[in-house]
C-alpha cells in the first residue's frame, strides 16, 4: 500500500474489505482517501455515497452521489432509483435529493417519471428542458408513458402541433402514410404479425378521398395478434360512436371480419361492429357504439374476426378494404344521468 500510497482503487478495495468486517469508521476513512486522490472520477464519489448511505448519513450521501452523476452521465438514473427508493416515491424529496440543473439529469428523470406512469409530473419536466426535444426523445418517452398506461399525457407529448383534439381517430381515411411494423408504440395506425396477409394503401379503391386501406387474405391467419390498430385516448364514462366505410371482395371463411373496440387498460372488449358482408359486397359505412368505464383511458380500435362455424385463427380468404374512420362522443353513460 505504501509503495501505491495514491492509488484510489487500492483505497476503495480496503475501504470494501474494512467494511465486511464491520469497521465502517474504518472504511470510510479509506474511502475518503480514495476520493482524495481522485476527486473528480465518480466511482470514488459513488463507493463513498453509498456507504454513507448505509450508515445513514444521508445528506452527504447524496452530495457525493451527485457529484459521481455530475461526472459520470450514466449514473443519473440509478441516482434518482436511489432517491426515489429512500423517499418512498415522494417527488418533492426527490427532487430535492438528486437537485437537477442540467438538460441531461433532467430528460433521465422524466424518463424515470415516464417509466413509473407519472405522466402529468413528466410533462412538467419536459417542458422545463433548455433545448427542444430531439424527435428520439420524444419516440422513447411517449412509448414509455405508453406502456405505463399514461395514454392522455402519452398523446399530448406525441402531438407536436399542439392542436389535434381528443378523442379522434388519426388518418381515418388513409391519405398518409401508416406504420408497418409495432416497433414504435405511439399513435396512428400500426400494422403487426408475421401473416402472409397483404396489407396496403390502395389508390384504385376509396369511399373519399384519394386512399382506402387494402387487407388482402391468402388463408394464412395467426390470430388476433396479427392485426391493424390504433390507440385512441377517451373520457371516462362516456358514450362513443365509431363510424367507417368498407368493401368486400370474395370473402370466404367460418369467422368473417369485424371492427372492435378494447379497452386499453385491462384488454376489455367495450363494443364491435357487426360481421362485415360476405362474400363481396361495395362500399358501405358501418357503425356501432361503446360506452367507457370509470378507469378507462384509452381504447383500441382493431380489426378482429367474429367467432362463428370456427374459432377465430381459422383460415380467411378474400379482400377487404377499409376507409373513412371516425369516432364521435354521444354524451354520458347510464351510469352518469
Amino acid at each position: 500500500m505504501s509503495l501505491r500510497y495514491q492509488d484510489d482503487y487500492l483505497w476503495l478495495e480496503l475501504g470494501s474489505a474494512r467494511e465486511e468486517t464491520g469497521d465502517t469508521a474504518a472504511a470510510l476513512a479509506a474511502f475518503d482517501q480514495a476520493v482524495r486522490w481522485a476527486p473528480y472520477y465518480a466511482h470514488t464519489h459513488w463507493e463513498r455515497g453509498n456507504l454513507r448511505l448505509r450508515v445513514g448519513q444521508f445528506a452527504e450521501a447524496f452530495e457525493d452521489l451527485r457529484a459521481a452523476a455530475a461526472s459520470r452521465k450514466s449514473l443519473a438514473p440509478n441516482l434518482i432509483d436511489l432517491a426515489w427508493g429512500l423517499s418512498r416515491g415522494d417527488l418533492n424529496t426527490v427532487e430535492q435529493l438528486v437537485q437537477i440543473n442540467d438538460d441531461s439529469a433532467r430528460l433521465a428523470f422524466a424518463r424515470f417519471l415516464a417509466q413509473k406512469g407519472k405522466g402529468k409530473e413528466c410533462l412538467r419536466h419536459v417542458s422545463l428542458l433548455r433545448a427542444p426535444l430531439s424527435d428520439e426523445n420524444r419516440r422513447e418517452l411517449v412509448s414509455q408513458l405508453i406502456r405505463a398506461k399514461a395514454f392522455r399525457e402519452a398523446f399530448e407529448l406525441w402531438r407536436t402541433d399542439g392542436k389535434t383534439s381528443m378523442p379522434v381517430v388519426l388518418n381515418g381515411g388513409f391519405e398518409e402514410p401508416i406504420e408497418l411494423a409495432a416497433g414504435y408504440e405511439g399513435f396512428g395506425w400500426f400494422i403487426f404479425g408475421k401473416s402472409e396477409a397483404r396489407v396496403a394503401k390502395d389508390e384504385s379503391e376509396k369511399l373519399s378521398g384519394r386512399a382506402s386501406l387494402l387487407l388482402g387474405f391468402n388463408g394464412d391467419w395467426k390470430g388476433p395478434r396479427e392485426s391493424i390498430w390504433q390507440t385512441i385516448v377517451v373520457e371516462p364514462q362516456r358514450r362513443y360512436r365509431i363510424s367507417f366505410g368498407v368493401k368486400t371482395k370474395e370473402i370466404v371463411t367460418g369467422a368473417p371480419p369485424a371492427i372492435a373496440i378494447i379497452d386499453a387498460v385491462d384488454d376489455r372488449r367495450l363494443g364491435q361492429s357487426a360481421a362485415f358482408p360476405t362474400p363481396s359486397s361495395n362500399w358501405q359505412t358501418m357503425s356501432f357504439e361503446f360506452s367507457t368505464a370509470a378507469s378507462t383511458q384509452a381504447v383500441v380500435l382493431g380489426f378482429m374476426r367474429v367467432e362463428g362455424s370456427c374459432d377465430l385463427s381459422c383460415p380467411i380468404f378474400g379482400t377487404v378494404w377499409l376507409d373513412d374512420f371516425l369516432i364521435e362522443d354521444v354524451g354520458t353513460t347510464d351510469s352518469q344521468r
